[in-house]
């Protein structure tokens, strides 16, 4: 077939490419260029039709070994909510969270005093004081125990997530009798154990601060208070041990501390004093526990012309009434929201410059953060006390420090903080405690009457109101416990009076499981023809996010 192109003796009457005159024979020359040029393209249409047929036996391939042979990867199964509890015991302002079983859910962590964590794994068993302390890792996904490490009592602080963005190889630091333990976040075991700091134990938070003596693992410092005097002391984040002196810091009664990255590049110990909050480089810190240790660490000069020459401290904030202090996002150089006795103030991260000020009565809490309008820049959530155990809680707008959105509510004992969850929608759902004052007449709420409130911006002038918590609350997270999806409440209750032993609950449950059997409660003039239905609807089509 691919022949019959060719001109030949038998085809007398075709035309040769070159315009020979029909029924004349092309030159011999030209007749077996020809031929060997068609047998040249049939060669090559065959190695092309070879190919074809590879590539495609190849795809096939590839679709069938993913499709049958490689297995895809299973989401965990959660269970939509689930109870731990545990018995003669006593729990703690602690929880935290971390994917432990390395599954990409968040588990929890949490501290019990107790004499037995399980049926095998007792305080004698550990040679330990009965009761002792445990610290406990649960699966988020049902609750079951992941692991559990019983230490010497008594506990006095802890905090975890230490080993992001770092080469330790331990996760958590806990406080406890007179010494310190990192512990591994995957297992509960001791990497390491040192005994505390002489004088007061330190306040929470540690720091984590840059490699000071070479051996490529990050380290901590801890911030020792007393009325005398404040001092620090570097630990090496790889065995524990103090490295250099212990450093004072020419401060008295210090409060709170937390470590700041500025915008020249500098890390900066902020100090939350009485009369203010004070910055004190990093650098200078490290070079006066151990001569050489600050190299390495930058210098602001920015900053620097701004100390004091004596105690090398930079004014950041100046109130005789400080009560709060914290960062408006995870990054060390993040907004500073500064709250005292009769403003709150936000600091810009970059350049420590006034942002602006909101002037308020007395804020009773310490605030928290959430996205109310779709401008990308968080807004802050604040509870200001209105006297006659009311509260009032507002929203201010991130950018301004204007008012964005406000209620009043009794302020139930022993309520947790509000918080909040972002969405994929660009702006969060916020949680708050507390009791509608429109719905009793009392001015005192009682003790065991707690509600929580879901604000969804887009509905602002109603609320989903819950009242499925009647335990004293210890303490109560919102969070994701997958990335990007899955919100959940986690919940511990416990014994309502120090070193009183009772049944503790740790609970989890879906944030959309509290929707169905939610009350909708309309708030201030409202002329929104909103059905319940269709704000359940909208809380039940909400996804979210991390970020």
């Amino acid at each position: 077939m691919e022949t019959t192109d060719c001109p030949t003796e038998g085809d007398p009457l075709k035309r040769g490419e070159d315009g020979v005159e029909m029924g004349s024979a092309p030159p011999e020359t030209e007749l077996k260029r020809g031929c060997k040029e068609v047998l040249g393209l049939s060669k090559l249409t065959q190695w092309r039709t070879a190919v074809f047929f590879l590539s495609l036996f190849l795809c096939l391939t590839v679709v069938f070994a993913f499709s049958f042979i490689i297995p895809c990867p299973v989401r965990p199964q959660y269970l939509a909510s689930w109870n731990r509890t545990f018995s003669d015991a006593e729990t703690y302002d602690f929880l935290a969270f971390d994917d432990a079983s390395k599954d990409k859910v968040m588990d929890i962590m949490f501290a019990l005093k107790s004499t037995l964590a399980s049926i095998n794994n007792t305080c004698d068993n550990a040679g330990l004081p009965s009761p002792c302390v445990f610290m406990l890792a649960v699966d988020g996904t049902d609750g079951k125990t992941l692991w559990e490490r019983p230490l010497e009592p008594d506990f006095h602080w802890a905090q975890c997530g230490l080993d992001k963005n770092t080469d330790r190889k331990w996760d958590c630091l806990m406080s406890h009798s007179d010494k310190l333990s990192a512990l591994d976040k995957s297992n509960g075991e001791i990497k390491w154990q040192q005994s505390q700091p002489p004088g007061p134990h330190s306040r929470v938070p540690v720091l984590s601060v840059p490699d000071l003596n070479g051996d490529k693992v990050s380290d901590v410092a801890l911030v020792v208070t007393n009325k005398m005097q404040d001092q620090l002391v570097f630990l090496s984040g790889k065995t524990g041990v103090q490295i250099g002196s212990t450093v004072a810091l020419n401060t008295t009664e210090t409060t709170s501390h937390l470590l700041h990255y500025t915008g020249g590049g500098a890390d900066y110990l902020l100090l939350q004093q009485d009369t203010g909050l004070y910055g004190l480089a990093l650098w200078k810190i490290a070079a006066k526990a151990k001569g050489g240790m600050e190299v390495g660490l930058k210098k602001d000069k920015h900053l620097e012309r701004k100390a004091a020459a004596s105690s090398g401290l930079v004014p950041v904030y100046m109130s005789d009434s400080l009560r709060h202090v914290a960062r408006t996002g995870e990054a060390d150089s993040s907004n500073l929201l500064v709250v005292t006795g009769s403003e709150v103030a936000l600091i810009d991260g970059e350049t420590l410059q006034l942002l602006w000020i909101f002037n308020t009565t007395s804020v009773f809490r310490e605030p928290s953060f959430g996205h109310f309008n779709k401008d990308g820049v968080l807004d802050v959530v604040l509870e200001e006390d209105m006297g006659g155990n009311t509260k009032r809680v507002l929203i201010l707008d991130g950018n301004s420090g204007d008012i964005l959105w406000n209620v009043d509510l009794l302020a139930s004992p022993n309520s947790p903080r509000p918080t909040s969850i972002y969405t994929t929608n660009s702006i969060s759902i916020f949680v708050f405690w507390g009791l509608l004052l429109a719905e009793d007449n009392s001015s005192v709420p009682l003790s065991g009457d707690h509600r929580s409130y879901m604000l969804h911006p887009l509905y602002s002038n109603l609320l989903l109101e819950s009242d499925n918590v009647m335990d004293h609350i210890v303490t109560f997270k919102a969070t994701l416990m997958e990335r990007g999806r899955h919100a959940a409440f986690v919940l511990l209750t416990g014994p309502g009076t120090r070193d009183t032993a009772g049944t503790v609950v740790l609970s989890k449950w879906k944030l959309k499981h509290d929707v169905p059997q939610s009350k909708v409660i309309p708030i201030g003039n409202n002329k929104d023809s909103t059905t319940d239905d269709d704000i359940k609807e909208a809380f039940n089509r909400l996804r979210f996010s991390d970020t």
